[in-house]
């Protein structure tokens, strides 16, 4: 007996042990990332922890990371999957139900619709007119239409997606996110003359929220234009981040239905892969709705949760190789770039018809 439980703790302590190497650099290049993060010419540019830890593991990964990889890579895994499935369900702590409330039904529509024409363009454009594959359409029209690079990685359990697919679709994320930084501010001007989205900041705010990719990008354009817009903004994009779970759930519902009707002969094929660190963020939106937690402890949560998710990024940045990106072509670009013209055209329509309905 003595024996047994001496093999079980070695067995375990061998596994954490081949975990630790590569946790510790997820981890270190995640702590430089959250660093850069606070500084104050990254935030006034929407560059958060997340986008940074991308880079600097890709800037690693296509230099030492070749000779750190056998020893690294089984904790450089684990960060990439199990510990973004647990950054996802905390990500619950920053968002709360009594958000919907705030930006009412007519908000809630205004995502809904966004969202769904959005992605439904992606996959229009990516498969038919540009003949990607159908991952890289998924993660591409999953990071333009709900959440950015948290959406890109939340999917990828789900499709299943190559590391190099998730990174070019993330790419997609930071260069036309970090665009939409500089011109959203500018759209807020002409539409003062044109009345298109209403002349409040609030009404533009709702259609900052609803459009920009991701949350620090949305916080760094609704500031620039005053706090009114930003709060507005902010509301508006938990409530889009908040519809990623149903989301990945009927996502993978179609993936499993569409799998049943090709006949595979993979008895597996057909069977449904549901996301249940999904359903554990929705439980986490409520538990953090009812207040129970003191605001000091949700803070720390969601720094936790920061630095989970940028492990993740890190790791996703090692195990991505730039030849990988370069085979990708040209036609990922154009797909996030027309759809980034829809989220800033058709999302006004949208904005202007809705805000019209529910006047």
């Amino acid at each position: 007996m003595s024996s047994l439980s001496t093999t079980n703790t070695n067995s375990v302590s061998d596994r954490y042990g081949r975990l630790l190497p590569g946790l510790l650099l997820s981890g270190v290049i995640a702590w430089g990332a959250i660093a850069l993060g606070k500084l104050e010419w990254m935030q006034s540019h929407g560059m958060s922890a997340l986008t940074l830890a991308i880079m600097l593991g890709i800037v690693l990964g296509n230099s030492v990371y070749g000779r750190l990889a056998p020893t690294c890579g089984a904790g450089v895994a684990f960060s990439k999957q199990t510990l973004l499935r647990l950054g996802i369900i905390l990500y619950g702590f920053r968002l709360t139900f009594q958000d919907i409330g705030q930006v009412g039904l007519a908000g809630i529509a205004i995502d809904a619709l966004v969202l769904a024409s959005t992605f439904g363009l992606a996959m229009f454009l990516g498969t038919t007119v540009f003949k990607l594959e159908r991952n890289s359409a998924i993660l591409i029209g999953a990071g333009s239409s709900i959440c950015g690079a948290a959406a890109v990685m939340a999917t990828e359990p789900v499709v299943k997606g190559r590391s190099e697919d998730v990174t070019v679709a993330v790419s997609t994320v930071v260069v036309f996110g970090t665009i939409a930084i500089f011109l959203y501010p500018l759209l807020y001007r002409w539409n003062l003359g044109w009345q298109v989205l209403g002349a409040t900041p609030t009404a533009f705010g709702v259609y900052i929220g609803s459009t920009v990719h991701e949350v620090a990008q949305v916080v760094a354009a609704g500031k620039s234009i005053g706090q009114e817009a930003a709060n507005a903004a902010v509301i508006a994009k938990m409530v889009r981040v908040m519809m990623l779970a149903p989301f990945l759930v009927i996502l993978s519902a179609v993936l499993a239905r569409g799998k049943a009707r090709a006949g595979s002969g993979d008895g597996n094929a057909a069977k449904l892969a549901i996301p249940w660190f999904a359903f554990i963020f929705i439980g986490v939106v409520a538990f953090n709705s009812l207040g129970v937690l003191p605001a000091s402890m949700v803070a720390t949560i969601t720094d936790i949760d920061t630095a989970l998710l940028a492990m993740a990024m890190a790791a996703l940045g090692l195990t991505t190789h730039m030849s990988a990106i370069r085979r990708a072509g040209i036609k990922p670009l154009l797909l996030a770039g027309l759809l980034f013209c829809w989220l800033i055209a058709g999302g006004a329509a949208i904005n202007h018809v809705v805000a019209s309905l529910f006047a």
